[in-house]
């Protein structure tokens, strides 16, 4: 793509890195056909190409159009583009940049703004976030005169709101553990500030997995959101000062004794940490740290796949439907590993239609684009009744709270499975099998008869 960009525009490292991931685009279009809004509406500004168009715009002009930030706030950043682009076009860092531009020069309303703001001081702050969560338990049955209200977005947010209170786990922040052997490896175990609140028993599970390796594991106490959440919104600073935050804290634990790996279990946290080496290269103080950090960073399933997974325990021929998030295969490119360690672990894997494509969760997108995510989730729970599954596995919390009051079958985390094929205790989730005539309490009690002590 031509560029005319000026030398004094140039000289702005923005607009240079800009300029940069703008001339690899070729306007080929292979990217429109793996684009999810592009797939629904067939509107080419509602496209990475049209985008991209926009960006260029905005960049060379110095000018936000509503149109342009309309069209930008639309896209999910699932980087499906990325995966199907010949040129090696990084959408991902040049929509960053975009939206950094829309959040300081954009026109929104101030209902728009006020639901940004709220999103970013809530989200990111398990208390805060299981507070709300609790009022909107009890809100949830007035969600219709809500939306009558006109107050659509609030609405949207009620209907993914878990039908039961989310239970607070009993041990949510284990204290460090180090081993008496010498030569275990070491990890920092990632919580996530919305999955500690809506699903502990994944982190729960990650504990056990890991130690039943031989693995120490070690929650920092001071780690804290990791960024992406109001990084999406393009909120820079705040994203940075998360990320400074947490790198203070895994280097005060590596002082203790060095780490191994971070160990991520939310896909959308491990993208956003392994991507901390560029949003803090131009910090002067934290740009190596960053860097070395963003090296230590692992899903949980790359790290498993690493030291190796231990035979199962037990065969349960459940018939799983894996949903790959987004964040995980087109962010990190782990597509065919959670599928390889699933397979080992004894499940029979079944394919979804369309696994490319989005549910429609994206972070905050389901929050502030109902409307196209509502469609989104549709098509994906269309997909996945065709495969009539067992069980859905999926390795993104968000994905789970997006899709799951929408289907009969449970929703499982990749590690939680894991976990109990190795030996650990049957996901909670799976109890909803038994309404199906499904022999899960023998499989159940198996588990429970061949246990391995933690």
């Amino acid at each position: 793509m031509q560029t005319s960009f000026n030398t004094v525009q140039l000289a702005d490292p923005t607009i240079a890195r800009a300029d940069e991931i703008l001339r690899r685009c070729i306007h080929c279009g292979l990217c429109t056909a793996t684009c999810p809004t592009y797939v629904l509406t067939g509107d080419e500004r509602d496209s990475p190409r049209g985008r991209i168009y926009f960006m260029k715009q905005m960049f060379e002009e110095r000018e936000v159009t509503p149109s342009m930030t309309y069209h930008i706030d639309r896209c999910l950043s699932c980087f499906s583009c990325m995966t199907t682009c010949p040129s090696g076009v990084d959408y991902m860092h040049l929509v960053d940049l975009a939206r950094v531009r829309i959040e300081a020069k954009g026109h929104r309303t101030p209902r728009q703004r006020a639901m940004r703001w709220i999103l970013s001081k809530v989200l990111p702050n398990p208390r805060r976030f299981r507070l709300a969560l609790t009022l909107g338990w009890f809100a949830r049955p007035f969600r219709g005169l809500i939306a009558k209200a006109g107050f659509e977005r609030p609405a949207a947010a009620l209907e993914l709101v878990p039908r039961k209170l989310v239970k607070t786990a009993k041990l949510t922040r284990p204290r460090s553990a180090i081993g008496k052997d010498p030569k275990a490896k070491r990890v920092a175990l990632m919580l996530g500030c919305v999955q500690e609140v809506l699903a502990p028993s994944i982190s729960l599970a990650a504990i056990r997995l890991l130690r039943r390796h031989g693995v120490d594991v070690v929650v920092v106490k001071d780690e804290t959101c990791c960024g992406a959440l109001v990084h999406s919104l393009g909120k820079e600073e705040e994203a940075r000062d998360y990320a400074r935050r947490n790198i203070d804290a895994w280097t005060a634990a590596m002082r203790e004794k060095l780490l191994d790996a971070i160990v991520v279990t939310t896909s959308g946290c491990g993208t956003m940490v392994k991507d901390y080496g560029n949003l803090l290269a131009r910090d002067r103080g934290y740009a190596e740290r960053a860097a070395y950090v963003s090296g230590l960073a692992r899903d949980i399933t790359e790290f498993i796949d690493e030291i190796g997974l231990m035979p199962p325990m037990m065969w349960t021929g459940l018939r799983i439907a894996y949903h790959a998030a987004c964040s995980l295969q087109h962010g990190q490119k782990l597509d065919a590993l959670p599928l390889s360690l699933l397979e080992q672990a004894g499940y029979n894997i079944l394919n979804i239609p369309e696994g490319h494509l989005c549910c429609g969760s994206a972070g905050t997108y389901n929050l502030l684009e109902p409307e196209l995510s509502g469609q989104l989730r549709q098509r994906k729970l269309g997909n996945i009744a065709k495969v009539a599954p067992d069980v859905i596995v999926t390795a993104n919390v968000g994905c789970m709270m997006q899709l799951q009051q929408g289907t009969s079958a449970p929703f499982v985390h990749t590690i939680e499975m894991l976990d109990w094929a190795t030996g650990g205790p049957a996901p909670e989730a799976l109890g909803a099998l038994k309404d199906k005539g499904h022999p899960i309490e023998a499989l159940v009690e198996l588990a429970k008869q061949t246990a391995l002590v933690d």
